[in-house]
């Protein structure tokens, strides 16, 4: 058997390297004179050798991508950086603003989305954490295999290996049947591990296990199980500080965090909040089969400048609440009472921000009513034909479903009737 030359082998393309392991393959697959087990033995060992060969493309081209769009972002404003990932069909569950920080995340996040690279989410309680994992997800060639999410924090240690490996049946007290884990039931898909600080010390050894052989055992079984599964995790705590106090596994937060991607709070990212306030008014309003709420102006000014510690979680249940307490509109009574404003600040920043806020309004009225008023025209002229209608108007079709979904129209409103 003719073994490659490690010099030349920096120079031989990953196409062709690929293809010659392929050849490989198919050669022992039918060769006569091997023993079956030596055979399936050096088939593992190929398969091994083209999955690192993979993994190490999808890193170069990470890589290169990284490095070849780093100029050309520092000639963009965040705000064309927004529209050209709108542009690429970017598939993001709800909305983002310009904030160059989430901007910067949102295109790490497109980049290594179409690898098997893991990817590590860092950031505070409640901005968005699990929605970066599912953009990952939906964004990847794994997008239609299972997305499996487990909250490491909520498992009991005792419980913590038969949840994520599964176990045999009569492995312990209360196994009355065979069951598989979170990693078996996420094979060929993606598993978000979310508040991976919290994983206890032995449980972060064997997780480590798999992620350097990608096979589990169950509990009370001997036997292995391969596993084909993409690693996201998530953490608020800062993991290098637990290593250097003993409290995370080095190795395992390397073997995570190739990919590290870190969200900015709320506060960094001021200009989403009306953006959030509308698509949850929204979300709420849908699920509480009512109409959307409407704001006193003091109620808008306060949501729009308040701190948010919560991040967008604790903005999302403001607006939640509010929808569901109020009646056609809402006031500061609505909110909870640790949320609400005394009457000496009420005042101050009621008279500070009022003619602001009341231009600000007025602005994006104005600006809505003409986009409603542009898309009604498109749907007409296209005969309610949406893909037709964003080719026309070169904008991405599902950001076009958005602005659609929005202001209440439907394309079927529009077609000609037979």
């Amino acid at each position: 058997m003719k073994i490659i030359d490690a010099k030349a082998e920096s120079a031989i393309s990953y196409g062709g390297l690929i293809e010659k392991i392929e050849i490989l393959r198919s050669t022992l697959r039918w060769a006569s004179k091997l023993d079956r087990p030596q055979i399936q033995k050096l088939l593992k060992q190929c398969n091994a050798l083209r999955d690192e060969v993979m993994q190490l493309s999808h890193k170069e081209r990470f890589i290169k991508a990284s490095s070849s769009a780093a100029g050309a972002r520092r000639k963009q404003t965040t705000a064309q950086r927004r529209k050209a990932l709108l542009e690429r069909s970017f598939v993001f569950e709800g909305v983002f603003g310009e904030s160059q920080k989430l901007i910067d995340a949102l295109e790490i996040a497109e980049k290594a989305a179409p690898t098997d690279l893991p990817v590590l989410i860092d950031g505070e309680s409640g901005t968005g954490k699990e929605l970066m994992a599912k953009v990952i997800h939906a964004n990847g060639s794994r997008a239609d295999k299972p997305y499996i999410s487990v909250n490491c924090g909520a498992i009991p240690d005792n419980l913590l290996e038969s949840e994520l490996f599964g176990h045999k049946r009569g492995a312990f007290t209360g196994a009355a049947s065979d069951r598989s884990g979170k990693f078996e039931t996420a094979h060929t898909g993606t598993i978000f591990l979310d508040e991976i600080g919290e994983l206890p010390l032995q449980g972060q050894v064997k997780l480590l296990r798999v992620l350097q052989s990608a096979e589990i055992q169950r509990v009370g079984s001997d036997k292995t199980i391969e596993v084909d599964t993409r690693i996201v995790a998530a953490t608020n705590k800062n993991l290098l500080e637990m290593c250097a106090q003993g409290g995370f596994r080095e190795d395992l937060y390397y073997r995570l965090s190739v990919i590290q991607v870190t969200l900015p709070p709320l506060r960094e990212r001021k200009d989403e909040i009306p953006l959030l306030i509308e698509y949850f008014s929204d979300e709420a309003a849908e699920k509480l089969q009512r109409r959307p709420i409407k704001l006193s102006r003091r109620l808008r000014t306060f949501l729009l400048n308040y701190a948010y510690p919560g991040n967008i979680r604790e903005l999302r249940n403001t607006i939640f609440r509010i929808t569901c307490l109020a009646g056609d509109s809402a006031d500061f009574e609505h909110l909870p009472e640790t949320l609400r404003p005394d009457s000496k600040d009420t005042r101050e920043n009621t008279q500070e921000d009022t003619a602001a806020m009341s231009l600000a309004d007025i602005k994006k009225a104005a600006s809505d009513e003409a986009e409603k008023l542009f898309l009604e025209r498109g749907l007409q002229e296209m005969g309610g034909r949406v893909s037709e209608l964003a080719r026309q108007i070169d904008m991405n079709r599902s950001h076009l479903q958005t602005l659609l979904k929005k202001h209440d129209l439907r394309s079927k409103d529009y077609r000609a009737k037979s």
